[in-house]
């Protein structure tokens, strides 16, 4: 059904809407990637231990493996050294690969001699050098120096579980498991729109303004750049006049032709005389186009254009990016969950509105503080640039410094 009222929705609705229309992740699906390539990327799935850790009994120290006859302390005879990677059942034959009457040289991660109660360092003993063939060595209490199998993780135990992030040492700990993929979401693929008479190329090669009325697009480039850092993958861009039957053409034709899971648009949806997304997608199936009690991004809309769920963020740069932000990231990508800070300074919500207000944090005493940077105005993007979250300022909040809010980090 198409809905076009004008009562205003949360934030939280809208991105249920969003989800909703999307299907969640259900657009994305699961795939297996090399857990080198998957390093940023969150899981899909638990992955579970493939073997025990460790695999096998082994020493944690250079020393000597003492069986329970030998924990008293004493001198005794060595027996033959154990290398790490050796196989004592292949060096003590005459013992079948067990600690004897004598002690048993053993390196750092060598595989112990079956009946090892303890270990002692090499440096404790009389000599404190291998090569004797006879050594004095301390009294040791049971398990010393002992890294047993399983102490680490068991077989089908979680490893890492779903909605963790693929970091070096997830990579360290799947590699010594022998697990060479991990399951993430399929990036989800997307045709990026921005337009409008007004909107010129972007670039960033100091080319002059073609107009005097004109300016160049950042919204477009920024969108690409959000994607990117979101683990989005653009499909297709589309660049559209104020003309109606144009950007219908220009949509179909990307649509056609990319196959994405989704459409974002920036810009044309509010009331002016050439909203031409809000124009040309009003019709379309399980299309919304409406406010959101928040600022900045007010104005959204959403739709379905060709079965495609199309979501629609407002024009202004600072609106576009936190719409992404709130709607986009955390439905078709991978974005980090909110976190809670303190304030450095008093800050007053208004009313009927949640504010998201950018701001930059540092750690200081084990504290997060946030002190908002930039003006309130959407368009004020270049002000935006040193934050590194939004905070939400609940409708109606009066906040002191040293109250905590709400923060979605930004990357």
């Amino acid at each position: 059904m198409n809905q076009h009222h004008e009562h205003a929705r949360s934030p939280h609705q809208h991105l249920t809407a969003v989800r909703d229309l999307v299907d969640g992740r259900g657009v994305r699906g699961v795939t297996h990637v090399p857990t080198s390539l998957a390093l940023g990327r969150r899981l899909a799935a638990d992955v579970t231990a493939a073997e025990d850790s460790p695999g096998f009994d082994n020493s944690q120290m250079d020393g000597y493996a003492l069986a329970g006859s030998h924990r008293a302390g004493g001198t005794f005879r060595v027996d033959r050294t154990i290398p790490a990677g050796s196989d004592p059942r292949e060096i003590l034959t005459g013992t079948a690969g067990a600690v004897g009457d004598a002690v048993v040289p053993v390196m750092t991660g060598a595989r112990l001699p079956a009946g090892t109660e303890a270990v002692v360092p090499v440096e404790t003993c009389d000599p404190p050098v291998f090569g004797a063939a006879e050594v004095t060595v301390p009294a040791a209490p049971a398990g010393q120096f002992l890294r047993l199998r399983g102490t680490d993780i068991r077989t089908g135990e979680v490893l890492f579980r779903a909605g963790d992030r693929v970091n070096p040492r997830t990579v360290g700990v799947a590699a010594a498991q022998g697990i060479a993929t991990v399951p993430v979401h399929r990036a989800a693929r997307v045709v990026v729109c921005t337009g409008g008479d007004e909107i010129t190329a972007g670039g960033g090669d100091g080319a002059r303004i073609p107009g005097a009325a004109t300016i160049r697009d950042a919204n477009g480039p920024m969108l690409e750049a959000l994607c990117r850092v979101h683990g989005i993958e653009v499909v297709g861009t589309v660049r559209t006049s104020d003309n109606p039957v144009a950007f219908r053409a220009a949509l179909d034709d990307a649509v056609t032709k990319a196959t994405p899971d989704a459409v974002v648009t920036s810009g044309g949806i509010s009331h002016g005389a050439f909203e031409v997304v809000r124009q040309t997608l009003s019709q379309e199936s399980d299309s919304w186009f409406g406010h959101v009690a928040q600022q900045p991004g007010g104005p959204q809309g959403l739709a379905r254009f060709r079965g495609v769920p199309v979501i629609c963020l407002p024009g202004n740069p600072v609106s576009t990016a936190v719409s992404f932000r709130l709607f986009i990231a955390p439905v078709l990508g991978d974005a980090a969950d909110p976190v809670t800070v303190e304030l450095t300074t008093a800050v007053q919500g208004l009313p009927a509105k949640d504010c998201f207000l950018r701001a930059r944090t540092e750690n200081r005493a084990a504290r997060l503080l946030a002190t908002p940077v930039g003006g309130a105005g959407s368009h004020l993007l270049a002000q935006s640039v040193p934050a590194d979250v939004l905070l939400r300022v609940p409708a109606g909040a009066s906040l002191a410094a040293g109250d905590t809010v709400e923060a979605y980090p930004l990357d």
